[in-house]
């Protein structure tokens, strides 16, 4: 009698067996709802936010064509430096020797005022005559390799932008304005003026006012 009462009752275990299927199977229920729930709610907030997509597309096509902008100048600047410092090299390349150049031209002109004194009828000094005149030529070919060239407008017309008046004479028979006299050469430097010629240059004759 005892041991039937102890045996567990057919209906309380199937019971038991059936609640917890069922409960598992609402609470998949409920879960896919919520799923289904979602997505229909995230469905519905992108047909509602159609015009704020286009809007943020419309400002990062903004964003782009600014930006776009912003590199294309950029990279100008960058070629604008890069042909400046092209340039300043270049320069530097050339009148590198513009103040080694300009420590030569006195010893040119002391050769040059050396001959021009020199008393050419001396036999005795006709061997050094002829040493100075070698000299100063082979200095002369050699400042021309590197950039530099005399200027000397004997009997050219006056150029202020190369030349220094240092006087005016009538001279019969030639044009005004002509240079009649260098009294120190000029030079340049690729271009760029070392130091004007110092020149004399013709003046107009003058009119003779008498009966």
């Amino acid at each position: 009698m005892s041991s039937e009462q102890n045996k567990p009752q057919p209906e309380e275990v199937v019971e038991t067996e059936v609640e917890q299927p069922v409960e598992e199977h609402a609470e998949e229920l409920q879960s896919e709802q919520s799923s289904e729930q979602a997505q229909a709610n995230d469905e519905g907030g992108e047909e509602i936010s159609v015009a704020e997509l286009l809007e943020r597309l419309a400002k990062a096509e903004q964003t782009v064509e600014e930006q776009k902008d912003s590199v294309i100048r950029a990279k100008a600047e960058v070629e604008n430096i890069r042909r400046r410092s092209a340039q300043e090299v270049e320069k530097a390349r050339k009148f590198a020797l513009e103040k080694f150049a300009n420590e030569l031209l006195p010893v040119i002109d002391n050769m040059e005022m050396a001959l021009q004194h020199a008393n050419r009828e001396d036999d005795a000094l006709a061997s050094m005559i002829e040493g100075v005149e070698l000299t100063l030529k082979t200095l002369i070919d050699a400042v021309k390799k590197f950039g530099i060239e005399v200027v000397d407008p004997q009997d050219h017309a006056f150029d202020p932008e190369k030349h220094q008046a240092m006087g005016m004479q009538e001279v019969e028979g030639v044009a005004a304005n002509t240079v009649v006299a260098v009294l120190q050469k000029g030079y340049e430097l690729n271009g760029r003026l070392l130091r004007p010629a110092m020149v004399m240059i013709s003046k107009a004759a003058s009119v003779d006012t008498k009966a």
